[in-house]
């Protein structure tokens, strides 16, 4: 009879988990099939950074495993090269991410939904799996609290954020661990998935592992017994941690120094006791459909977890059922939890010192949890709720509805219809909870499962239908078409460069098509890359750079041997944005078309330099002593050369004409501001210059000189520029143009425009081809070359010469010269550079992350002491 007994509870919970697991899961596919996202139809799930940076690091993912592993610590298509143990650490280490090894090329999209959608079903199956281990809920109550935390808002918004979600099926199971370490004294739960989380997604550990302290006070509050029993749980839970630390070590370790070159630089010191925002705003997250693209750079928390799991964490703080030591513990919990919410320091205590940019209130994952896990301990079967308790939830959440509904102008992002609808479901969800009647039938779970899972899912629906996608056919074709020129070009050339390319879909595209590039958009971007990049003139960020303004000059120094161009096409397809264009680069013209396709032509550059060339020591001691990025140039390859005069690379020129319009007259340009005389008419300045020689010109906006202060238009075509700038970018004007007239018209579209750093350049051309063929009669001549190991020859012809690289510093690049371990020297705060013996000189680099010995070491050693400790306590309990 026991056995009977104990197989039909089996049944049950495996039922109960398999529509944890499933319900979910179904409800996602389905509307991403309704939504004809691939495999489904036309469009996908790309959008904002899925689209523009996450998609890019699954194809490098693929590219590295497949066909590249000395990619695995370090990559060229990072930026103009960088480490890649912290983009692992932040972006790809989750171990589902091997399912996108099926899925080559434009099929990406399609994993990417498979990725998708089985994350929403982990998180339900592990929410479902928890509630079966520590409650009594099973069937169809506990399927509708395992989808509500499948389903809460913060998952809906973040779902693009694809690398977080990992976090919402392993955190169930990490409380579940600390709790059976704290009252069974049960190790290894608690070791084994803090660990995985700890490897899979450093950023989201930090989060849970703040959880964790509140979930040891709550737990050592709810089960106190002695004194003495919590110190010895106060111990297993600090000793615990600790030693999933050490075993993560392996990647935390490397992974820290890389942040230290990055991220770490942007922690906020000083900040301020204040609320970010009038606190009652949150209510308006929990009603469904509170969610559109203007709260995604810059919104409240997305609160949702439906009316069911809301109430019942509501009746929790007066249910006297629960010890009222419980209670209070939860409530400051959750006063702890929603001051983090609002207050700035806190808020900056969950996000590790720094403020999002985009996506605020990340951790909020864990508010959802914590009053989803209330609402569970609330739902017991035997719960009745008293008059008292049920009249202060209801007062409670009938405040909480008018001043949402009072206010619902302000809420931008909450619909009437929504509002409404989430107030129905709030009244609907009380009458389950208060109602004897409905309590004490049959139908009871099946109205709490229909009612739960319908409003989740209405959620879903209205929310992600206020957000925009790229189009399968957008991306697949451009990938498509860019993978053909990169193929291309490297089936003719094997050697090692960088390629430049004049269209843009993303700063990735090197990731997603595999070439050394120049561009990248990334959270774990050294600092160094994006100062550089601004000093040459391209446009920069904290997290990003984009080679989009790339000089003679620069196109030569940084290898960019090759362009890609993307052609302008007549007739049916004029128009045609397959290749979207980023720049206009007239200083093409002087290098040389090898292969053009239907849409693109591949240029050679005849004055790119090799990755290394023997150049003057005075690269070693070049000091940026100004912000003019023309000078800055110049500075740089007259460093190389040891020819001052090479400082004199670029002159200012003057405009031949300039005529006003709607504008006061201005005597001098650059740094003007120039003002509206009419607010209501247009207003533009239009400048004209006919160059006397074949010379490359160039010109220099200051970040005032932007896309969203002015329209630009050269020579009657509107002139393409990456739009987001911070400091002063190149951008080529004509090449090859002596006798022509060049015309430039900027267009205000507010009423004033400060012509910030704004100067017409004149590259001298037959002196910079002077200068670069001296650098080039003695290049470093590769004989190996990957992504982390390069080896060759260089001859200097005398004592004070070094081998230039271009090759980005790292502390994780070993040189030997002449088999002798070889200093390095950073040269214009972003390159390598060795010294070299007088004659011919073997040079080799090698890359290994700094740290990961010693991660490896811990790692190994924490493992066999784990393991060892294991073991003898079996044994032990065995005899």
């Amino acid at each position: 009879m026991q056995t009977k007994k104990r197989r039909k509870t089996l049944t049950q919970r495996q039922w109960t988990l398999l529509g944890a697991f499933l319900t979910p899961l179904i409800i996602m596919t389905a509307y991403f099939a309704y939504r004809q996202m691939a495999p489904f139809g036309s469009s996908s799930l790309l959008t904002v950074d899925l689209g523009q940076q996450y998609v890019d690091f699954f194809a490098y993912l693929r590219r590295t495993l497949l066909h590249n592993p000395s990619a695995i610590f370090y990559s060229f298509s990072n930026g103009l090269g960088g480490e890649m143990v912290g983009n692992w650490a932040y972006y790809l280490l989750s171990p589902l991410n091997w399912l996108l090894l099926a899925f080559p090329g434009a099929h990406l999209s399609s994993g990417i939904f498979l990725l998708t959608v089985l994350k929403y079903g982990l998180a339900g199956l592990s929410f479902g799996w928890l509630l079966t281990k520590v409650t009594p809920h099973t069937g169809l109550v506990a399927i509708t609290l395992s989808t509500a935390y499948a389903l809460m808002g913060w998952t809906i918004a973040n779902q693009l954020n694809i690398m977080w979600l990992d976090a919402l099926y392993l955190l169930p199971l990490i409380f579940y661990g600390l709790r059976q370490l704290m009252l069974a004294n049960h190790w290894r739960g608690y070791l084994f998935w803090l660990t995985a989380m700890l490897i899979i997604n450093y950023y989201m550990a930090y989060m849970i592992c703040l959880f964790m302290i509140l979930t040891f006070i709550w737990l050592a509050v709810e089960h106190f017994s002695s004194w003495r029993t919590l110190a010895l749980q106060a111990g297993r839970f600090a000793l615990g941690s600790l030693t999933s630390g050490l075993l993560a070590a392996v990647v935390l370790l490397p992974t820290w120094w890389s942040l230290t070159q990055s991220k770490a630089q942007y922690t906020v010191t000083s900040f301020k006791w204040k609320f970010e925002f009038f606190p009652p705003k949150m209510v308006a997250k929990f009603f469904m459909g509170a969610f559109n693209f203007d709260q995604m750079p810059d919104g409240t928390a997305n609160l949702f977890i439906g009316a069911i799991a809301l109430l019942g964490a509501l009746f929790y703080f007066v249910d006297k059922q629960q010890k009222l030591r419980s209670r209070i513990t939860a409530g400051l919990i959750t006063l702890f939890l929603a001051a983090s919410l609002c207050v700035q320091p806190l808020d900056l205590l969950w996000h590790a010192g720094q403020f999002p940019v985009w996506y605020p209130y990340r951790f909020s994952f864990v508010v959802g949890f914590w009053l989803i896990w209330l609402a569970a301990l609330t739902l017991r079967p035997n719960f009745r709720p008293g008059p008292f308790a049920t009249a202060v939830v209801t007062f409670i959440v009938a405040a909480g509805c008018f001043y949402v509904g009072e206010n619902l102008k302000k809420f931008a992002f909450l619909q009437q219809n929504a509002f409404w609808l989430g107030a129905f479901f709030v009244v609907i969800a009380l009458m389950i909870y208060t109602l004897p009647v409905l309590r004490r039938h049959w139908i009871f779970p099946l109205m709490f499962f229909v009612i739960g899972v319908t409003e989740v899912t209405a959620n879903a629906f209205l929310s992600l239908n206020n957000i925009s996608y790229v189009s399968q056919g957008e991306y697949a074709n451009y990938t498509n078409e860019l993978q053909k020129l990169v193929n291309k070009t490297q089936q003719s050339d094997h050697g090692f460069y960088r390629i430049g390319k004049t269209f843009l879909r993303t700063k990735g595209d090197a990731f997603q098509t595999g070439f050394n590039g120049g561009s990248v958009f990334s959270s774990a971007l050294p600092k160094a890359t994006p100062t550089f990049m601004g000093n040459i003139g391209s446009p920069d960020g904290d997290g990003f750079v984009e080679y989009s303004n790339g000089t003679l000059v620069t196109d030569s120094l940084l290898n960019m041997k090759y362009y890609f161009q993307q052609k302008q096409l007549s007739g049916a397809l004029a128009g045609s944005n397959l290749l979207p264009a980023d720049t206009n680069k007239a200083d093409l013209a002087s290098y040389q078309a090898v292969r053009q396709d239907h849409w693109a032509t591949t240029y050679r550059n005849p004055y790119a330099l090799p990755m290394g060339y023997a150049a003057n020591q005075d690269i070693l001691t070049l000091k940026n002593t100004t912000a003019d990025p023309a000078q800055y140039q110049a500075n740089w390859l007259a460093a190389l050369t040891g020819n001052q005069q090479d400082q004199k690379l670029y002159s200012a020129e003057n405009f031949n004409q300039v005529t006003f319009q709607n504008i006061n007259q201005q005597t001098k340009i650059t740094g003007a501001i120039l003002q509206k005389k009419s607010l209501l008419k247009p207003a533009s300045i239009t400048l004209t210059f006919k160059p006397t020689t074949n010379d490359a010109y160039y010109l220099t906006f200051g970040s005032t000189v932007n896309p969203d202060n002015a329209t630009f238009v050269l020579n009657g075509q509107t002139l393409n520029q990456y739009k987001t700038y911070r400091n002063t970018i190149m951008v080529s004007a004509a090449d090859h143009a002596k006798g022509q007239t060049i015309k430039l018209t900027i267009q205000l579209k507010k009423g004033s425009l400060w012509l910030q750093n704004f100067t017409l350049y004149r590259l001298h051309t037959a002196q910079f081809k002077r200068a670069v063929t001296t650098l080039q009669q003695h290049p470093w001549q590769l004989t190996k070359h990957t992504d982390s190991a390069f080896a060759g020859t260089v001859t200097a012809t005398n004592a004070q010469q070094v081998l230039n690289t271009s090759i980005p510093y790292s502390q994780g690049w070993r040189v030997r010269v002449n088999g002798h371990r070889a200093k390095t020297y950073k040269t214009v705060g972003m390159f390598t550079a060795v010294k070299l013996a007088k004659g011919r000189n073997h040079v080799t680099f090698t890359y290994w992350p700094p740290l990961l010995n010693l991660g490896l070491l811990l790692s190994g050693l924490t493992l066999l002491l784990t393991l060892g400790i294991g073991w003898w306590r079996h044994r032990r309990a065995s005899r």
